[in-house]
């Protein structure tokens, strides 16, 4: 007989009553699957959970649990596949998260943590595989609460409305609800401020998110009213008093119905949903008005004058980043000639749109003074600088006007000379393509940025041949992502040096080969085919400066209109023509000159030039003045007259329209 120490039977003992309260006490749930992955044995725990032994032993996990989820994916595909890893491998794996309905409780999922570790005889023979698991419902609940507010962050990351109520319903399936659908106003899909309607009285709604977990549609889901239960939430997307839309979550069976904290979570949600769809409602309006204003404040038509062919294209900056404040514009000039502008303000927005405005405005008044190129670049510099176009801030105002920075580009054309005349005021220069050349560059000396001053503005002269094409554009045109201004400015050139292309399919072309990937920045694009006014279409003759010249120069003047076939315009030149030079020979001095301009038989230009620096001003005679009658007469005779200063003096020029005589125009009473 053999005998046991003593302390031995008592660790036995011991040992035996632990594996009895396993057994039979403990709420951790064992189970012992047999070689071929099934149940052979399950503590008391197990009963609780899953019935009497005849439901379960001799079955697999899939046969036991065939809608449980593995949500420990990085472990294996199923449970009968880690248990099979166990058996084989002999390592244990630990804390596998695993959820599913019961046999006993279909109608609600079940989270459990389980291990499994081999079972091996004394010769470390495997005979199965034993299972601990406790259930962690609660824990893990909790658990995807936390996680699903960490993910809110994702909620709301652009100022798309219809994205963002994706990215609500992205949020909550599959871990919060089984379904979603996400309804907003007709109002805040417009971008538009909520409308005044009754009291109590919700706006109309539109759904624009209706799906589940697998992604389609679930519209058969809901009740056909949104009346809310147990398995269905219905929040409002509200911004104070504002009703936006409103969300709504479902759940199906087996899951638990929604909980008091879940409501708590969804409100959450909801409310973060509700503030960024309304900073995109916002921004949408705004995008909205800031374009209207762009297009309205940009030229609808461009003039045609003579002399250039024109093309143009603008293109706002897409998405958040908004209209931006890039112009252009075309400005019929005196004798025929033509200015080019581009600009460009920084910024995007309602501002940059109306401080845009405000340049092109100033650019147009100061052009009619027929100022050089330089000239007027140094005058709408100094109105930024100081005036700030006219808006003096506060003392102490912090604010800085938008205009202080801008760049703006400045060309003057002449169609008689050939000759064009360019000022840049922090802007790149224009692409010329000459028809006997490559494309490239102006060199152009470039100014410092409009309101920063310190440098003047310089004035670069240079002539066009015939039929050549000038190119000027904001930088947004040849962005390029993550390169060079170059490699933008390098492909403009290629596309402007093929032959026989006009303007109109150069600037199509152009367009269309905007880089892939979001825009940058507006992009603006003035395509100008130069070319010169014909010969026979001007006259100019030099004038003694003698008062017997008059009556030689009104000779000279109608037998050009005669040649051209416009004697009906004889009686206002001839008057034209005497005023203008006796102020010439008069008060200007040497030398004179008189030129006549035919503009494609639409106007008629007389100019006279003289050495003199004075410009003659309009007034009223009196009914006992013996003079001063001449230039208000000339004034009521023609469309426009004005003062153009050159190098050697000035010149005084009328337009005539040729479509209407002298005789349809009525002389005016002096009194």
């Amino acid at each position: 007989m053999t005998m046991i120490p003593v302390a031995q039977l008592q660790q036995w003992d011991t040992d035996q009553a632990m594996l009895y309260g396993l057994f039979t006490q403990s709420p951790v749930q064992l189970t012992v699957f047999g070689p071929d992955g099934r149940v052979t044995w399950g503590n008391a725990a197990i009963e609780e959970q899953f019935g009497s032994r005849e439901l379960w032993v001799g079955r697999s996990i899939r046969d036991l649990m065939p809608r449980g989820e593995l949500l420990s994916p990085e472990r294996a595909e199923s449970l009968d596949e880690v248990i099979g890893e166990v058996f084989h491998t002999g390592e244990p794996v630990f804390d596998v998260h695993f959820r599913s309905p019961t046999a006993l409780d279909p109608a609600h999922h079940h989270v459990w943590s389980a291990s499994y570790f081999r079972l091996e005889d004394a010769d470390r023979r495997p005979l199965g595989v034993c299972e601990s698991a406790f259930e962690i419902t609660d824990r893990y609940e909790a658990w995807q609460r936390v996680a699903l507010l960490g993910r809110t962050s994702s909620i709301g990351r652009t100022l798309d409305m219809c994205r963002t109520a994706d990215e609500l319903a992205t949020v909550v399936i599959p871990d919060f609800a089984d379904a979603a659908r996400v309804e907003l106003a007709e109002f805040v899909l417009a971008g538009d401020d909520p409308p005044s309607a009754p009291a109590g009285e919700p706006p109309p709604l539109r759904s624009v998110v209706d799906r589940t977990a697998d992604g389609r549609s679930a519209v058969h889901l809901y009740p056909s009213t949104p009346a809310e239960g147990q398995q269905q939430f219905v929040l409002p997307l509200q911004v104070g008093d504002v009703l936006l839309g409103r969300a709504t979550f479902l759940r199906l069976t087996p899951r638990d119905p929604f909980s008091e904290r879940d409501r708590a979570l969804a409100a959450e949600l909801v409310s973060r949903t509700a503030v960024c769809i309304d900073n995109a409602r916002r921004y949408a309006r705004e995008h909205t008005i800031a374009l209207h204003l762009q297009r309205n404040l940009l030229p609808d038509r461009l003039p045609e004058p003579t002399g250039v062919e024109i093309a143009h294209h603008y293109a706002p900056a897409p998405g958040p980043i908004g209209v931006g404040g890039d112009w252009y514009d075309v400005i019929p000039l005196s004798g025929a000639r033509v200015g080019l502008v581009v600009g460009d303000v920084a910024g995007h927005g309602l501002n940059a749109a109306a401080t845009m405005g405000r340049l092109r405005t100033t650019v147009r008044a100061l052009a009619v003074l027929d100022l050089d190129p330089g000239e007027l670049l140094a005058r709408l510099d100094d109105l930024v600088a100081q005036a700030r176009i006219g808006i003096h801030p506060a003392h102490g105002d912090p604010r800085e006007d938008a205009a202080i920075g801008a760049r703006c580009l400045y060309a003057v054309y002449d169609p008689c000379s050939g000759q064009c005349c360019v000022a840049s005021a922090g802007h790149l220069p224009p692409v010329v393509a000459r028809p006997d050349s490559d494309a490239g560059l102006l060199d152009l000396a470039v100014g410092p940025l409009l309101g920063v001053g310190g440098l003047p503005f310089e004035t670069t002269e240079f002539r066009l041949p015939e039929g050549s094409m000038l190119a000027l554009f904001t930088d947004g045109l040849v962005q390029r992502p993550d390169e060079d201004l170059d490699v933008g400015v390098e492909e403009l050139c290629r596309a402007l040096s093929q032959p026989g292309t006009s303007p109109a399919e150069a600037c199509s072309v152009i367009a269309a080969s905007s880089p892939d990937g979001p825009a940058q920045d507006d992009a603006v694009l003035l395509l100008v085919r130069v070319q010169t006014l014909a010969v026979h279409n001007m006259a100019s003759w030099p004038i003694d400066p003698v008062p017997e010249e008059v009556a030689r120069a009104r000779t000279l003047a109608t037998d050009q209109l005669t040649k051209w076939g416009l004697e009906e315009a004889t009686f206002v030149v001839e008057l034209v023509v005497s005023e203008l030079v006796t102020n010439a020979i008069r008060y200007g001095g040497a030398p004179v000159c008189l030129r006549l301009l035919r503009d494609q038989d639409r106007t008629l230009t007389c100019e006279v030039s003289d050495g003199g620096h004075t410009s003659p001003h309009l007034r009223r005679a009196g009914m006992d003045d013996e003079g001063g009658r001449g230039l208000f007469l000339v004034a009521q005779l023609t469309d426009r007259w004005g003062t153009r200063y050159t190098r050697e003096g000035k010149t005084i020029w009328t337009e005539l329209p040729l479509s209407a005589s002298a005789t349809e125009r009525e002389i005016p009473l002096f009194g």
